[in-house]
C-alpha cells in the first residue's frame, strides 16, 4: 500500500508534480500526436479528411468515453476507500469496473455499427466529407472497445498512485500512431483509411500495455471473476460519480452535432475544416489544466477519505494557481504564433487565412479554463456527483450550445468563434461562485478491514 500511502503524508506540491507531470507529459503526447495525425492527413488527403475526423472523433469518443466514466467514477470510490483502509471495496470496485466497461462498450460499438450512415448525417457529415467520414468511422469502431479499456485502465492506475504506468500507457498508442502515419497514409497511400487503420493499431496497442500492468504483479489490484460479479450498490456509486464524465462527453458530442451542422451551415466543408485544425490545437492547449486536474484528483479523494481537511484545501489552490499560471503562457504563444499554427497543418492559403483570426478568438479566456476544470473535479473526487455534474455541464450545456445557436444570428459563423471564449469565461465564475459558496462534509472514519490470508499474500 506504500504507494497510495504517501497521498496522505507528502508534501502537496510535491505530490501534485508526481501526479500531474506524467499526466501532463501523457495528454501532451497524445495531443502532439493527434496534431501530427491531422498534419498528415491536412498535406496528403486534404480539408476534406480534416472535415471528415472532425465529424467522427466526437462519435467514438463518445462511445468510448464508457470507459472513461467507468474509470473516473471508480477511481474516486477506490480512492476514498484506499484513504479509509476499505480494501475489500477497492477489490471488488476494481472488478465491476472491468465487467461494466467491456459489456457496455461492446453494446455501443455493435449499435454504432449498425446505425453508422444516420450517425455520420447527425453528426454534421455531409457534402464531400460524408464518404471518407464513414470510411474513417467503421475502421475506428474496431479499436473502440480497447480504447474504453484503456481510458477506464489509466484512472484506475493513476488511482492507484502509479502515475508514470499511466503516462507511458498514453504515450504508447502516440508513438505507435507516430510510426504508421508515414507508412499507412503516405507510403502505402491509404489516405483517410490509412489514419483509421493507425490510430486502431495505436488503441489495441494502449489497451495491451494497461493489461500488462495489471497482470505483471505491481498492481494492488487484481482481474477475478470473483470480484467482476455484479455488485449493485457499487455500480451504482461508479455510475453516479461515472455519469458526470459520461454526461460531460455527451453534452460535448451534442455540441459536436449542434457545432457541426452550424459550421456547415454558415461556412461550409471549410468551415468544418477551419475547426478541425482548432479542435486540435485545442488539445494542445488545454494539456497542463487536464494534467494537473488528473493528477489532482487522486489526492483530494485520498485525503478526503483519510479527513485531512487542510491537506484537501491546499491542494485545490496550489492546483489551480499551477494550471493558471502555465495556461497563461499558452495563452501568450497562442497569441503571438496563431498564423505560424495554422500554417503546420495545410498548405492551402485559403484555410490558413480563415484559421488564424479564429484561434486568437477561440482561446481569448484560456487561463480561466483551470477554475471551472479542477472545481468540478474537486467534487467529483470527493464524491459529489450532484455539484461535479452541474458544474461538468456548465460550459458546453449552459452557455457554449445556446451561444453557437443564438451568436450566428447577428454575427454569422464570427459568432460561432466568439462563443467560445464567453463559455469560458460563464463557467469559470460559475464555478469559483459554487466552490466558495458551498459546505462539505467529510466521511466518518473506520478501522482498517481484516485482510484474508490471500490478500495479504498479495500485497507483499
Amino acid at each position: 500500500m506504500k504507494s497510495t500511502e504517501k497521498f496522505g503524508t507528502a508534501p502537496l506540491g510535491k505530490l501534485l508534480a508526481e501526479q500531474a507531470i506524467p499526466a501532463s507529459v501523457g495528454i501532451l503526447t497524445m495531443s502532439i500526436y493527434a496534431i501530427i495525425d491531422t498534419i498528415y492527413v491536412g498535406h496528403f488527403v486534404g480539408p476534406e479528411g480534416i472535415g471528415a475526423i472532425t465529424v467522427v472523433l466526437p462519435i467514438t469518443f463518445l462511445i468510448s468515453s464508457i470507459g472513461m466514466a467507468i474509470g473516473v467514477g471508480g477511481s474516486s470510490v477506490l480512492s476514498r476507500a484506499l484513504g479509509n483502509n476499505k480494501m475489500k471495496k477497492a477489490f471488488k470496485t476494481f472488478g465491476n469496473q472491468v465487467g461494466m466497461t467491456m459489456v457496455l462498450a461492446v453494446f455501443f460499438v455493435l449499435l454504432g455499427a449498425f446505425l453508422t450512415d444516420d450517425i455520420i448525417h447527425v453528426f454534421g457529415g455531409m457534402g464531400d466529407i460524408e464518404q471518407p467520414a464513414i470510411e474513417y468511422f467503421t475502421i475506428l469502431l474496431i479499436g473502440v472497445p480497447f480504447l474504453a479499456w484503456a481510458m477506464m485502465s489509466i484512472n484506475v492506475i493513476r488511482a492507484e498512485g502509479y502515475p508514470r504506468v499511466a503516462m507511458f500507457a498514453m504515450i504508447v498508442p502516440a508513438i505507435i500512431n507516430l510510426i504508421l502515419d508515414p507508412i499507412f497514409i503516405v507510403a502505402l497511400d491509404m489516405g483517410i483509411k490509412g489514419a483509421a487503420w493507425a490510430t486502431t493499431i495505436s488503441y489495441i496497442g494502449s489497451a495491451a500495455f494497461t493489461l500488462r500492468h495489471f497482470l505483471s504483479g505491481k498492481s494492488v489490484l487484481k482481474i477475478s471473476l470473483e470480484n467482476c460479479k455484479p455488485s449493485f450498490p457499487i455500480i451504482k456509486e461508479i455510475a453516479s460519480l461515472g455519469s458526470v464524465t459520461l454526461a460531460r462527453q455527451g453534452v460535448i458530442s451534442v455540441l459536436a452535432v449542434v457545432l457541426n451542422n452550424s459550421l456547415f451551415f454558415y461556412g461550409g466543408e471549410q468551415g468544418l475544416s477551419v475547426y478541425g485544425i482548432i479542435n486540435r490545437v485545442l488539445m494542445f492547449a488545454n494539456f497542463p489544466v487536464l494534467g494537473i486536474t488528473q493528477g489532482f484528483v487522486p489526492i483530494v479523494g485520498y485525503n478526503f477519505g483519510a479527513r485531512l481537511k487542510n491537506r484537501v484545501q491546499q491542494i485545490v489552490k496550489i492546483s489551480i494557481a499551477w494550471a493558471s499560471g502555465i495556461s497563461v503562457l499558452l495563452f501568450i504563444i497562442l497569441m503571438t504564433f496563431a498564423a505560424n499554427i495554422s500554417e503546420l497543418f495545410t498548405s492551402d492559403l485559403e484555410l490558413i487565412a480563415e484559421t488564424t483570426p479564429v484561434i486568437r478568438t477561440v482561446f481569448l479566456a484560456t487561463p480561466l479554463l483551470a477554475v471551472s476544470l479542477i472545481i468540478s473535479a474537486y467534487f467529483q473526487a470527493i464524491g459529489k456527483a450532484g455539484p461535479a455534474l452541474f458544474l461538468a455541464l456548465t460550459k458546453q450545456g449552459i452557455f457554449l450550445i445556446p451561444l453557437v445557436l443564438l451568436l450566428p444570428l447577428y454575427f454569422g459563423l464570427n459568432g460561432i468563434w466568439m462563443a467560445f471564449p464567453l463559455a469560458d469565461i460563464g463557467a469559470a465564475l460559475v464555478s469559483f461562485v459554487y466552490y466558495k459558496t458551498s459546505k462539505t462534509k467529510y466521511p466518518k472514519t473506520v478501522e482498517a478491514e481484516s485482510p484474508s490470508t490471500s490478500e495479504i499474500l498479495s500485497h507483499e
